[in-house]
């Protein structure tokens, strides 16, 4: 297959929906485990022995180096973590040894795409009952990515039920030095997505609103702005 071709993608406020990790006042939701300082302190040091993104920056994590992390600019762990924290099957254009920043040109598809993985969890345990919020981070890239949304023969890429052809084009890529793709979103039509392959891209990240997912029984949730967020009155929507 001969490798898609390069598009300058210059596109800003993208979006990454990214389980919130946070209490609203800023603490980590480890606080919640904790009986006091002690067993505070303990529980960090556990969660640490066995966190991707502090192997990394120990030279511990085959898939990525640490050269390849950013530090001292705004979000930094979080830039790293979507690397670093890879899914054990790997996603549509990454393994299970290195992830990938993944983001919706708009958020419906950004919520698109959250709401349809979790599902796929839910649908395991045949259980539609949750409620989860996610914080979303926009970026902005400005780079020379493979372009799948006008390449020929990369029909299988966009295959909804495997990832099969999709990551061996990413390993094929990267190998190559590739620095990210731009394609159709799979959950979200007429939506795109991008997905960067290098941390040092990912710019200008900063956090925006906090949306609740809502399985009640269905497979198809109920989205809502978090009022406690900035105050706003509670928004609903479907993806």
């Amino acid at each position: 297959m001969a490798p898609p071709p390069l598009s300058l993608v210059r596109q800003f406020d993208t979006h990454r929906l990214i389980p919130s990790r946070h209490l609203p006042h800023g603490d980590s939701v480890l606080v919640a485990l904790a009986d006091d300082d002690e067993h505070l302190q303990a529980i960090f040091e556990l969660d640490a022995a066995t966190n991707e993104r502090v192997l990394a920056a120990q030279q511990r994590l085959p898939g990525i180096g640490l050269e390849e992390l950013v530090f001292a600019v705004p979000y930094a762990s979080v830039i790293n973590a979507s690397f670093c924290h890879a899914h054990p099957l790997g996603s549509r254009f990454n393994g299970p040894d290195r992830g990938v920043w993944y983001a919706g040109f708009a958020l419906e598809t950004a919520q698109a795409e959250v709401a349809f993985h979790k599902t796929v969890q839910l649908a395991e345990i045949n259980r539609f009952e949750d409620s989860v919020t996610y914080d979303d981070y926009l970026a902005d890239f400005s780079a020379r990515f493979h372009d799948l949304r006008r390449a020929r023969g990369c029909r299988d890429c966009l295959d909804p039920d495997s990832y099969v052809a999709s990551q061996a084009l990413a390993e094929t890529l990267m190998g190559a030095g590739s620095l990210g793709v731009v394609y159709p979103s799979v959950r979200h039509q007429g939506g795109t997505c991008v997905g960067c392959f290098r941390p040092a891209l990912v710019s200008h990240v900063r956090r925006d609103r906090t949306y609740r997912f809502t399985w009640d029984g269905s497979p198809e949730p109920v989205i809502q702005l978090e009022s406690l967020q900035r105050g706003d009155r509670a928004l609903s929507s479907r993806p």
